[in-house]
C-alpha cells in the first residue's frame, strides 16, 4: 500500500543525501539567483510538458500517490517539487565534483 507522502519523501531524502555536498562545492545554497537561473528553465519546460500531457490524456497521477494539493487544479505540487528538487541536487553533485576536481589538480 502506497503513502501519499511517499513521493515527498523520497525528494525529502534526496535533498538530505546531497546537503553535505554544499560544503564540498561552491556553495549552491549561497548563490540564490544562479540557482534559480539554473533551475527555473527545467521548472518551466517540464511542468508545461506535465500540462500538456495530462490535458491531452496521455499522463496521469494516482490520486493515492499524491497529496492532492494541485497547481492550477492539474499539476500535483510533487511533481512541481521533482522539477526543482532533482535540477537542485544535479547542480550540488556537479559542483562538488568540479570543486574536487580542481583541487586534485592543484594539488596532484
Amino acid at each position: 500500500m502506497r503513502s501519499q507522502y511517499e513521493y515527498l519523501m523520497v525528494l525529502g531524502v534526496c535533498v538530505l543525501i546531497t546537503l553535505p555536498l554544499e560544503w564540498m562545492g561552491r556553495g549552491v545554497y549561497r548563490r540564490g539567483p544562479d540557482l534559480a537561473r539554473a533551475i527555473a528553465p527545467v521548472l518551466l519546460v517540464l511542468a508545461v510538458w506535465d500540462v500538456v500531457a495530462i490535458v491531452r490524456g496521455h499522463w496521469s497521477f494516482h490520486p493515492e500517490a499524491t497529496t492532492g494539493v494541485l497547481l492550477g487544479g492539474l499539476l500535483p505540487i510533487e511533481e512541481v517539487l521533482f522539477f526543482v528538487v532533482i535540477p537542485l541536487c544535479a547542480v550540488l553533485t556537479y559542483e562538488a565534483v568540479r570543486g574536487h576536481s580542481k583541487r586534485w589538480l592543484r594539488d596532484g
